[in-house]
């Protein structure tokens, strides 16, 4: 081949493009075992409880999220395997790369109204003022997705993805802020419930700090891609980051599905921990307090199991407890 014909050749670096590409996919299937764990973890503390509706969203999820990686890794096996050199092939984008848009469209959104559903449940006996606002937005910005998918598939080539910067900032933009009000929401209603008791306090502040992790690891995924297609749009960086995406909110879910049992050891232990009995002698009024407490943890960990139940108190049950006249026996 004369140089003449070489110049006309593009150069192709594959180092930031479809390497970038190689090392999402390496990562996206590591968050796939992950997810893997957790779905496992959750069938075998609830194998006793029969098929139910988280049962099914699990497994919905979890099939999805495998679709998703046999969708990237064919991707990356096309351009890197099957037509490896081929410089017509190298710049066309493949079926599987748009279809697996699609999919994380498909997973964030619906892991967006599992979330919604969630704070209608806890939000029972409440306004509804915030759980309908919250159905509003996600249902917003699924129209936002929807016009991403429609600028993906109007693409052909990769240097197409440059004209519809647009939908892809659109979109990462809107998946971020409902992130932050699902999360704002849920924390709203976690502190608005404590009772008053350290221990079931204690677990609520867990609850809100979990919750605000996950959010946060999220959003910061979808900022990522947001600023690495800001500052380096000629490369697939940005789309590398993107293969994780959906891995996170499948982790996320999950994560807060089995919370209840990663928390539950704790709130055993410390179930009695206001508690305490002095010289052996019966005292009522702790009786009271200890069924008090634990019918407040019993309606959190129906709340997880996605049990429609009334909300407790939202004041603090204050028990006053006399102990002088026992001081001489």
């Amino acid at each position: 081949m004369s140089s003449a014909t070489q110049d006309l050749i593009p150069q192709l670096y594959l180092g930031n493009t479809f390497g970038a590409l190689f090392i999402g996919v390496v990562f996206a299937a590591i968050l796939f075992g992950l997810s893997n764990i957790q779905a496992f973890f959750y069938f075998q503390t609830h194998r006793d409880t029969g098929m139910s509706f988280p049962k099914l969203t699990v497994a919905w999820l979890w099939i999805l999220d495998a679709l998703h990686l046999f969708l990237i890794v064919h991707c990356v096996y096309y351009y890197l395997v099957a037509h490896y050199a081929d410089m017509s092939a190298l710049t066309e984008i493949v079926w599987s790369f748009k279809l697996q848009i699609v999919i994380v469209v498909i997973i964030v959104y619906g892991v967006h109204l599992l979330y919604f559903h969630r704070i209608w449940i806890v939000g029972t006996g409440r306004s509804r003022v915030l759980p309908i606002a919250l159905g509003v937005i996600v249902t917003l910005g699924s129209g936002v997705a929807i016009a991403l998918i429609w600028a993906i598939y109007q693409c052909h080539v990769f240097s197409d993805l440059t004209n519809i910067e647009w939908a892809t900032f659109l979109a990462l933009g809107t998946i971020t802020f409902v992130d932050f009000i699902i999360a704002s929401s849920l924390c709203y209603l976690l502190a608005t419930s404590r009772t008053g008791f350290s221990s079931t306090d204690s677990m609520i502040t867990k609850l809100m700090a979990y919750i605000i992790n996950t959010g946060c690891l999220t959003s910061m995924c979808s900022l990522t891609v947001m600023i690495t297609c800001a500052a380096m749009p000629h490369n697939f960086i940005f789309l590398g980051v993107d293969f994780l995406v959906a891995k996170l909110y499948v982790n996320s879910f999950f994560a807060l599905l089995n919370a209840r049992h990663y928390f539950q050891p704790a709130t055993e232990t410390n179930h009695f921990s206001e508690v305490h009995m002095r010289h052996d002698i019966y005292h009522p009024e702790l009786n009271v307090m200890a069924s008090r407490e634990e019918e407040f943890q019993g309606s959190w960990k129906n709340i997880f199991k996605h049990l429609n139940r009334s909300a407790m108190p939202h004041r603090p049950i204050e028990v006053t407890v006399e102990t002088n006249s026992f001081s001489s026996v």
